[in-house]
């Protein structure tokens, strides 16, 4: 199998992270899905209301974000605070972080086997898709993935 990571990536990531322990290491991970899950619920209320953040051109609705709930979660690299966005007229569920659930390991589990089987973007796309249902702006999280995956 194809490393995901070039050995020049992961030198940069160790540099720009400052990683000198195994710790490190798990602070950054958890850093990074806390980061991509939040990217996600951005997503998934941008789909649910149907337009972009600050993008009311496009609105078509008279639901609105209404700011944000905190929820603590539980994964493998421990326990983390996400902002759960709110819409005014009560109707976002978000899918990747159901209501009143608290332990979220195995979407961990899910994306990083996608990427250690060497997927493409498209293909994880499409595998995701088929688990939370969700499209129209899942292409963009993937390439926010990609991005801090491998540019941070």
């Amino acid at each position: 199998m194809e490393n995901v990571l070039s050995k020049e990536q992961l030198l940069e990531f160790i540099r720009k992270n400052n990683i000198q322990s195994v710790s490190d290491i798990y602070e950054s991970l958890k850093d990074l899905f806390k980061d991509l899950l939040q990217s996600f619920l951005e997503a998934e209320i941008e789909e649910s209301l149907g337009y972009e953040k600050y993008d009311v051109k496009n609105k078509q609705t008279t639901n609105s974000r209404n700011g944000y709930s905190q929820k603590t979660v539980k994964t493998k690299f421990g326990e983390m605070e996400l902002d759960i966005p709110r819409d005014r007229e009560g109707e976002f569920e978000p899918k990747i972080i159901p209501k009143y659930k608290r332990d979220i390991s195995e979407i961990e589990d899910k994306i990083i086997a996608l990427y250690s089987r060497g997927m493409t973007t498209r293909d994880i796309h499409e595998q995701i898709k088929k688990i939370f249902m969700i499209s129209k702006y899942l292409a963009k999280w993937l390439a926010k993935l990609q991005r801090k995956l491998f540019l941070r």
